[in-house]
C-alpha cells in the first residue's frame, strides 16, 4: 500500500520514470522507500498519508539546507520538496566501527561551535513528526525551552492521558527551576532529532543527517537525543571525543534526563505505542512532585 502511494506521488510530481518502489524502515511518522528509475540512480522518497500541514516537507529541506551551507554537515541533495512529498539523494546506512562515530563527534562539535547565534528560535516554525514546531524568538533560553520544547506538549490528548495532575505540576516547577537546573549556555543550530536513526553516511563514508528540526538551541538538545536513544557501544568514542572538543563540564551526563523530556514528551504525543517514554518522563519529574 505504501509503495503503491509513493510511486502515484512520484509519477504526479513528474518523476515518470520510477519503475519501482521498495518500503523502507526506520522512520516513525511518515511512509517512505527507496525509488528505482529507469533513467536515472536510486532516490530516497518519504511522503504522509496524510499532510499535516503543506509546509512540511519545504521546512525539511530548509532544514537539511541550513545544516550543510551554515554548519558543514553532510546532508542527502534534495531533488523535490513539494506539498506531497521529499525526493533525496540516497544515502548508506553508517559503518560500524568507533571510527565512524568519532568522525561524527568531530561533525557535530563544528556544527555547534560554529553556528553561535545571540537568539533562540528559527525563521519559521517547521515540524518534528507530524507536530509542529513551534520557533518563535526569544532572547532567553530558558524560557524558550519551558514553553516551546516542554510546556507546549501538555493539552496534547495522549500526552494528558499518560501525565496526570500531578505529573504535569511537576513539569511545570521543573520549568520554572530551569535556570538553577542547566548551564546558561548559548544558542547554536542544532539538527532537533537527532536519534541514532538519523545518522546515515555518504557514499564515502563521512557521516551525514536527515530529518531534522533545525532550530537555534542548546547543543545540549542534540547531544541527549544521541545520548538516549540506544547508541551502538562503539559510539561511546563520539562522546568522549565530543565533549573534549566542546570542553563539555563532568557533569553533562546528569542533564541529560531533563533536556530529554522533549523528545519524549513529543513521543507520547504522537504514538499509541510509546517504547516506555511515558515511564521515563514520570521517573525524570519524581523529584518535582509535593508530597502530601
Amino acid at each position: 500500500m505504501s509503495s503503491m502511494l509513493l510511486m502515484e506521488r512520484l509519477h504526479r510530481a513528474g518523476l515518470g520514470d520510477v519503475a519501482a518502489v521498495e518500503p523502507v524502515s526506520g522512520g516513525l511518522a511518515a511512509l517512505a522507500g527507496i525509488a528505482t528509475r529507469r533513467d536515472a540512480p536510486p532516490v530516497f522518497v518519504k511522503a504522509f498519508a496524510e499532510a499535516p500541514d503543506d509546509d512540511v516537507f519545504a521546512a525539511e529541506a530548509e532544514g537539511l539546507a541550513a545544516l550543510r551551507e551554515l554548519g558543514g554537515v553532510a546532508t542527502p541533495d534534495v531533488i523535490l520538496a513539494d506539498r506531497e512529498l521529499l525526493v533525496l539523494s540516497v544515502l548508506r546506512p553508517r559503518p560500524e566501527g568507533a571510527a565512524f562515530w568519532e568522525r561524527f563527534a568531530h561533525a557535530l562539535a563544528r556544527l555547534h561551535l560554529g553556528t553561535t547565534h545571540k537568539r533562540f528560535g528559527w525563521p519559521r516554525d517547521n515540524w518534528l513528526g507530524r507536530r509542529r514546531q513551534v520557533n518563535t524568538w526569544a532572547e532567553d533560553g530558558f524560557a524558550f525551552f519551558a514553553q516551546h520544547r516542554l510546556l507546549r506538549w501538555l493539552g496534547e490528548p495522549r500526552v494528558d492521558t499518560a501525565l496526570g495532575p500531578a505529573d504535569r505540576a511537576a513539569l511545570e516547577r521543573l520549568c520554572d527551576r530551569l535556570p538553577e537546573l542547566l548551564p546558561d549556555r548559548p544558542a547554536c543550530l542544532t539538527h532537533g532529532d537527532l536519534w541514532a536513526q538519523n545518522v546515515l553516511a555518504t557514499p564515502d563514508g563521512r557521516p551525514a543527517l536527515i530529518d531534522p528540526a533545525v532550530s537555534y538551541m542548546w547543543a545540549e538538545v542534540d547531544l541527549a537525543h544521541v545520548w538516549t536513544t540506544a547508541p551502538p557501544p562503539e559510539a561511546q568514542r563520539c562522546f568522549d571525543v565530543y565533549a573534549e572538543l566542546t570542553s563539555l563540564d563532568a557533569g553533562w551526563r546528569d542533564r541529560m534526563p531533563i533536556i530529554q523530556l522533549r523528545q519524549h514528551l513529543a513521543v507520547v504525543a504522537q504514538f499509541d505505542d510509546d517504547w516506555g517514554a511515558a515511564g521515563l518522563i514520570r521517573a525524570t519529574l519524581a523529584p518535582f512532585r509535593v508530597r502530601g
